[in-house]
């Protein structure tokens, strides 16, 4: 693999990286009602909270990718 490929592959890995920490961030907030047999929430919004963390890893993922580009941060 070139350097430039590297590159990209270290950018994506970044980007799934912040995508799943966000979301399991978000999962917990605003469970509302538990189901009292399972334990598990009767609505847990899955589909808004996959679109807040597509947004904050976005905004992430820019300050990483404009870190790397300024060369704060070497891959």
């Amino acid at each position: 693999m070139n350097a430039d490929a590297i590159h990209y592959v270290v950018l994506l890995s970044a980007y799934a990286v912040i995508w799943f920490v966000a979301f399991f961030c978000l999962l917990p907030i605003g469970l509302g009602d538990v189901d009292p047999e399972t334990g598990a929430p009767i609505h847990p919004r899955l589909k808004p909270k996959a679109l807040a963390a597509t947004l904050i890893a976005a905004v992430a993922w820019a300050i990483f990718y404009a870190a790397v580009g300024f060369g704060w941060l070497e891959v």
